[in-house]
């Protein structure tokens, strides 16, 4: 019993870490293909490159629907291990 309630636990807190994360990525995806565009217009011009935003946003939706499917796996399925309904 205390192995599933650790693994519930390990679930849910990946979930919760893995939506922020991806996110993140996300919005720098985003970010860097703001620059890419401004840069091919002229309106600005940019010191160095700005990067693989394709892979960053990739990476990014990746994470966010891995972690929106554990924290709902967790939680509204099962529920904390040992409750009862």
């Amino acid at each position: 019993m205390a192995a599933q309630k650790i693994r519930w636990y390990v679930k849910a807190q990946l979930g919760v870490l893995l939506l922020p994360a991806g996110l993140c990525l996300f919005g720098e995806a985003v970010i860097r293909k703001g620059i890419q565009v401004l840069a091919a217009t002229g309106k600005v011009e940019t010191l160095t490159t700005p990067g693989p935003w394709f892979w960053y946003g990739t990476f990014g939706l990746i994470l966010i629907n891995a972690g929106v499917g554990l924290m709902i796996e967790s939680g509204l399925l099962r529920g904390y291990p040992g409750r009862k309904p």
